[in-house]
């Protein structure tokens, strides 16, 4: 394939790149994620839970992962703050009759104090004072994160030395940030995968969504590093990387 059509292909990846709630079925194939973290995120969820209890998911994308755990959804809350998903949320889960409000996890949460028995936050953010705040005596709240070294290689490749966008992402700064905040530390987890891509377009999708881990990344700004990129690729057959992920419960004390 000539180089003009190569970047012709970026660029329509970049022209189409935005997910719905958090799908990304258009890279499928393309690229894949080291699938081996040593803990479940949903059985360490699911253990706890009990039916009675009323549960909180903060930056719940567009509740998919939140609906799979099947809790009744009278006993069941969600925020988000991303527009498109805001609005997928409310089509989705309001008519289910789970409670949906507007939000975002640094800021005040629109819930009243002690109203949860467990707060749970999948890659989002958090602001471990707000849920000391909305959670019973003894309630519980367990995340899973991407920690700050996420995807790294493929910054450095695309966008050269860039600092950490979030440094303190990692498990000892948060398990210190809840214990100041009134949190007893339960459990927790530290794991370092593989991510590789297999075409550079792919790459290019990726990039664009992630924008807070590519910031200013476009084709045109970018070019001579994918065309870089993809020479690498025709050499290594992928384009690697390494993931950052963490867990982390705690109980309210």
């Amino acid at each position: 394939m000539h180089q003009s059509e190569l970047i012709a292909l970026w660029r329509a990846e970049e022209e189409v790149a935005h997910v719905h709630g958090w799908d990304f079925s258009h890279i499928d194939g393309r690229y894949e994620e080291e699938d081996d973290i040593p803990w479940s995120y949903r059985e360490e969820i699911l253990a706890r839970l009990t039916p009675d209890m009323r549960i909180l998911d903060i930056d719940t994308g567009g509740g998919e992962f939140l609906r799979s755990l099947g809790h009744p959804n009278e006993n069941t809350a969600a925020t988000e703050a991303f527009p498109p998903n805001v609005a997928l949320c409310k089509a989705e889960l309001l008519p289910l009759g789970i409670d949906f409000r507007e939000g975002n996890g640094t800021g005040p949460l629109p819930f009243g104090d002690g109203e949860f028995d467990l707060v749970i936050n999948r890659h989002g953010d958090f602001d471990p004072r707000e849920i000391h705040r909305v959670l019973k005596p003894g309630g519980l709240f367990i995340t899973q994160q991407v920690g700050a070294d996420n995807d790294r290689e493929l910054v450095k490749l695309l966008l050269g030395d860039l600092p950490l966008p979030f440094p303190d992402q990692c498990l000892s700064a948060a398990s210190q940030a809840f214990r100041n905040a009134g949190f007893e530390i339960l459990d927790g987890g530290e794991h370092y995968g593989s991510i590789r891509f297999f075409d550079v377009g792919a790459l290019v999708w990726f990039a664009r969504i992630i924008v807070w881990e590519f910031p200013g990344f476009s084709v045109d700004t970018c070019l001579p590093r994918l065309l870089e990129a993809e020479k690498l690729l025709r050499e290594r057959g992928s384009l690697d990387g390494r993931t950052h992920r963490f867990l982390l419960i705690t109980k309210k004390v």
